[in-house]
């Protein structure tokens, strides 16, 4: 047996660490003791913790509030056994706490060591995901933080060691980076040792800090087990993971790289030589003949992807808008700057991150944004361009399945319509109204046009995501009196809409600039920002729409076949024979009444690959 410290509150804590198959007994000994929830970690060779290498994880931790034990589990199977035991004895016993446990370690311990997700995280608690519902702020925002140091400086010890930031130090001493240093560093280094220990230690007191705190602020227990089930759901989709067609990914690739570099020629013809220079680029704009009035903070001339849109005759999606002719240069940086982009950001970074069964893991961040709305990570494929086929195409359905794609019918908007109360819109909702085309109507008149109903369409999403005039003026391309006047008769048709923007910012204002959404989320505002109130309580309430839908799935036994989770939409891999009834049933589950109002969604059975519902040909 080894053993190190970790040093806390002016004390040494033990950490204990077996290394000889005889001396796993005492452990065992130890975790059957406990009866209070066990703090449980992992230490892997990086953060791949699902490229399919059996040997990926290094050591799982094990820590109550004064000690800790680390399982070297990469000395072999009675070591691995040893965890594995531990783990069923907690699972049956007083439970487990794990910070990001459901999205890193959970995945982690049911892939490597074999022990059941759902049981792992249906005996668990996640401080991470606790601590987001106390403030869903990080640092950078004023907030507390949901990383394990901030929190931990916050609730325990401002003068606990910073093991991460003397482990990356360690690193450098040794020639080696962050990314490397994890699966490089000795097993035996005592800082390895006391970071792992110490991790757990921390957690298992975090743990009744989070929760009296959530009583404290009002936080009913039913969201927390809400978001724990919600986490659980996307995390058999992140261990499922997406089918890479590797060989379209590497042409594509290709094809990205061309593109990018005869765009970039036609830039430099137009004495451009940098790309990434704004200098260069508008005062080859201005040469040109065009008028830039914008300036940055720094009162350089602004030639952002908004002004270089509107001169390339493009929204902010590429889609032409044919009210001028297009520049030339506009247009080449653009399509310069996109092909670099999705090359790195999509292609080659599938193919960096692909695993040994050919499927990417995309990490589901269950509450990412302040308004807990969701986010998709390493790959990001979240940002995937809007009503493009061409990546999505690099992914595949498993074989004899297709993929069904289900998007809640503007979700927003609806929601909009029920916590504000807005009479008309609520009435053509329920009589199946396209909702742009009514409100076009009110707004223009009888003989509105297409264009009409764009601007209607922009001011809507407006509202919901605080979007002013200048936005909607860039994403319609319409002259901005026109934009003008339209937001002035959007409000006088739904007048319920200001109101209760008004009536939200005043409660904020009155809780300490915190607003409650409907399932007792926190919201926290800042107060330079107070008009996003609408914004905060429509995105949230929709997220947590799909959070309820996701569990409803898993309730109908749909779980595995969900991919992904993207915004609004679900993805699923089904068979094909049966795609019409999965369909069907996956859009009963996003289906259901809020406050009067239909959320509704449709299902779109597509073809092998993910890019089929856009326009690809497989």
């Amino acid at each position: 047996m080894r053993h190190y410290t970790f040093p806390l509150l002016g004390r040494e804590f033990p950490v204990s660490v077996p290394e000889r198959p005889e001396d796993l007994a005492e452990f065992i000994a130890w975790v059957s003791r406990q009866r209070e929830r066990v703090a449980v970690d992992s230490e892997s060779h990086g953060l791949q913790i699902l490229s399919g290498d059996p040997e990926y994880i290094r050591m799982v931790q094990f820590g109550s509030a004064d000690e800790a034990w680390n399982i070297p589990t990469e000395l072999g199977e009675p070591f691995k056994e040893a965890a594995r035991t531990a783990l069923r004895i907690l699972i049956a016993g007083v439970g487990i706490v794990g910070h990001n446990w459901h999205g890193f370690d959970a995945p982690a311990l049911h892939v490597h060591l074999g022990v059941d997700y759902n049981e792992l995280c249906r005996a668990s608690r996640d401080t991470m995901l606790m601590s987001k519902l106390v403030d869903p702020r990080q640092v950078q925002e004023g907030g507390i933080g949901s990383s394990l140091k901030p929190l931990s400086d916050h609730y325990i010890d401002p003068k606990a060691a910073d093991t991460q930031g003397d482990l990356t130090g360690v690193f450098r001493s040794l020639g080696l980076t962050k990314a490397t240093g994890f699966s490089r560093i000795d097993l035996w280094h005592p800082i390895y040792q006391s970071y792992g220990g110490g991790d757990v230690i921390l957690t298992a007191r975090l743990l009744p800090k989070l929760m009296a705190e959530l009583r404290t602020l009002g936080v009913p227990q039913r969201l927390v087990d809400y978001e724990h089930e919600v986490a659980r759901i996307c995390g058999h989709m992140q261990i499922r993971g997406l089918l890479l067609d590797q060989d379209y990914t590497r042409q594509l690739s290709v094809e990205l790289g061309e593109e990018e570099a005869t765009q970039s020629a036609i830039v430099r013809s137009y004495g451009v030589e940098k790309i990434g220079s704004p200098a260069q680029i508008s005062e080859a704009l201005i040469g040109m003949g065009e008028s830039l009035l914008e300036r940055t903070a720094g009162g350089a001339v602004k030639v952002d992807k908004a002004v270089l849109s509107a001169l390339a005759d493009m929204d902010l999606y590429g889609n032409r808008l044919d009210v001028r002719t297009p520049n030339p240069l506009a247009a080449a940086v653009i399509r310069a700057k996109r092909a670099g982009k999705w090359k790195s950001s999509y292609a080659d970074n599938f193919l960096t991150t692909v695993d040994r069964a050919g499927r990417i893991h995309p990490n589901i961040r269950t509450m990412q944004a302040r308004t807990g709305r969701m986010s998709v990570t390493n790959p990001a494929v979240q940002t995937l361009p809007s009503g493009d086929w061409k990546i999505r195409r690099a992914f595949l359905a498993d074989e004899g399945h297709v993929f069904i794609s289900t998007d809640f019918q503007a979700v927003e908007l609806r929601v909009l319509a029920a916590l504000a109360g807005v009479k008309r819109m609520k009435e053509a909702i329920n009589e199946d109204r396209d909702l742009h085309s009514f409100t076009a109507e009110l707004v223009f008149g009888r003989d509105f046009t297409p264009k009409h109903r764009k601007i209607s369409k922009a001011i809507g999403f407006g509202v919901v995501y605080g979007g002013g005039a200048t936005t909607i003026q860039r994403q319609t391309g319409a002259p901005m009196e026109e934009v003008q006047r339209a937001v002035a008769a959007y409000h006088r048709v739904y007048p319920e809409v200001r109101r209760a923007a008004n009536r939200w910012q005043s409660e904020a204002f009155s809780n300490g600039m915190v607003l409650t959404s409907v399932t007792g989320r926190r919201l926290p505002l800042d107060r330079s920002r107070t008009y996003a109130a609408t914004n905060y309580l429509c995105q949230s309430t929709a997220r947590d729409c799909l959070g309820q839908a996701l569990i409803n799935m898993d309730d109908a036994g749909l779980t595995e076949y969900l991919r992904l989770v993207v915004h609004d939409e679900t993805i699923a891999s089904v068979p094909a024979a049966q795609a019409k009834e999965i369909g069907h049933e996956i859009e009963k589950c996003m289906t259901f009444d809020l406050f009067g109002v239909p959320i509704a969604a449709e299902a779109e059975i597509g073809g092998r690959s993910w890019g089929a519902a856009y326009g690809a040909d497989y």
